[in-house]
């Protein structure tokens, strides 16, 4: 299992926004390029990036940011917020990003979707962003909530090629409460596409819980920043399968 630490940019610099909202930042550094080189000293071998202000307009803002940690590390990349258009998507995979991260455009528009996963130079290199408040799935970088649930879209992706499905539970996302172990699961257990659990990820126990559920990775964001674990031991844990 991989532990992949995670990047949000705005305005090319590290914060982590309080349950998705933007009024509600917390802003952590603004060098994102030194930061991802710190997670790779670390052990991490994947990163995760959010560019959050492209989640909101609806098209990357951040790539110059992005382009530079492809560049300046060895770190497996993916990348989420914004990816709406098939061209930039395999931009993106052309500089060296492992997985592109789609959540509104897939909900809005699944054939799109499905045909997207389909191009050759994308098979295996989407990820289906699955972000849930109160049990629905929300869009438009979670601002608006749709009626769809996470386990019943997790279904509908079995059999595409989907690199990941990227689950997050965004009550629990940046507020250091602990992950949701439960709906995790069931999102795990739906499809047998990778999911990667995303959100509330806050202590050295929450990794070892997670260890335990079928899934292949975990998204560490603020208790990296603020100490709350440490990101070396989370990845060596990991890498053993939550053994001592």
């Amino acid at each position: 299992m991989d532990i992949l630490p995670a990047i949000d940019l705005i305005g090319g610099k590290c914060v982590r926004l309080l349950q998705g909202d933007y009024s509600r930042q917390i802003d952590y550094s603004g060098d994102p390029v030194g930061v991802a080189r710190e997670f790779e000293r670390a052990g991490a071998k994947w990163l995760h990036v959010v560019d959050l202000d492209g989640a909101k307009e609806g098209r990357p803002c951040n790539l110059p940011t992005i382009r530079r940690i492809l560049a300046e590390t060895s770190l497996q990349v993916e990348v989420g917020g914004g990816l709406r258009e098939a061209a930039t998507i395999e931009e993106l995979i052309d500089a060296g990003v492992q997985r592109c991260i789609v959540g509104t455009k897939a909900l809005m528009d699944w054939e799109w979707f499905k045909q997207l996963v389909q191009r050759p130079k994308c098979a295996n290199h989407v990820a289906l962003g699955l972000d849930a408040k109160q049990g629905q799935l929300a869009v438009q970088g979670w601002i608006e909530q749709t009626p769809q649930t996470p386990v019943q879209v997790a279904r509908m992706a079995a059999g595409l090629p989907v690199s990941a499905i990227i689950y997050t539970d965004i009550s629990r996302d940046g507020m250091l409460k602990g992950p949701n172990i439960e709906a995790t699961l069931a999102v795990a257990e739906a499809s047998p596409i990778p999911v990667i659990a995303s959100g509330g990820v806050t202590t050295i126990e929450d990794v070892r819980a997670l260890c335990r559920l079928p899934l292949g990775g975990i998204i560490i964001g603020r208790a990296v920043y603020e100490k709350q674990l440490d990101l070396a031991e989370a990845v060596r844990i990991a890498a053993s399968g939550g053994r001592p």
